[in-house]
């Protein structure tokens, strides 16, 4: 049985619970990095993403996060989540915990007034997912390892290097759950791996 992980600092935590709970599989809130190590993948919920730094800093965090990603474990991070992936972040020297190839920018769709939903197209997904965006950041560029999954309106707005999954938009603010099924499908293929 796996266990999917939500980092519990801020953000839309309860509905990412809710999304991996209607998936049929465990959830858990990341309050402590020692839980970490009780979880098969994490998400980094949306929210944003300068206070979720500060608080990964304040609870000594960032260590613990890098080293998950870095196992092997699989991560999903939607819109601030993304941010916080990138390896290079637009107008900002220093990365998060910066283990996706991509560049982002932020706020790249406009501020909060200017939030839309759009049906999207996602590789291996969905023909037409309901994508919600608020004050959502785009990649600006992939690196050869990143399969680009989905476009709007020629931006990149989801993309997967291996298994670190990652979109500008809130999956788990509809009632949509296939995208938080093909990360689950990730980790357990991850987990198959391990144990091969």
């Amino acid at each position: 049985m796996i266990k999917i992980g939500v980092l519990g600092l801020q953000g839309a935590v309860r509905e990412h619970i809710k999304a991996v709970l209607a998936c049929g599989v465990e959830a858990i809130e990341i309050k402590h990095k020692e839980q970490l190590q009780e979880v098969d993948g994490l998400i980094l919920p949306g929210g944003e993403s300068t206070t979720m730094r500060r608080l990964i800093d304040k609870y000594d965090f960032m260590n613990d996060l890098i080293k998950f990603a870095t196992s092997g474990k699989p991560m999903f991070g939607t819109c601030a989540g993304l941010i916080l992936l990138a390896k290079r972040i637009i107008g900002q020297d220093v990365p998060h915990i910066g283990v996706m190839d991509i560049a982002v920018e932020r706020n790249s769709f406009g501020r909060q007034r200017e939030s839309f939903e759009v049906d999207l197209m996602i590789k291996d997904v969905a023909e037409d997912f309901p994508a919600v965006f608020i004050r959502a950041p785009h990649i600006v560029e992939a690196g050869g390892n990143v399969e680009v999954l989905a476009k709007h309106e020629g931006r990149i707005v989801a993309a997967r290097e291996g298994h670190i999954l990652g979109c500008s938009f809130h999956p788990e603010l509809t009632d949509d759950t296939r995208l938080t099924n093909y990360f689950i499908e990730m980790v357990k293929e991850a987990k198959s791996k391990q144990f091969a």
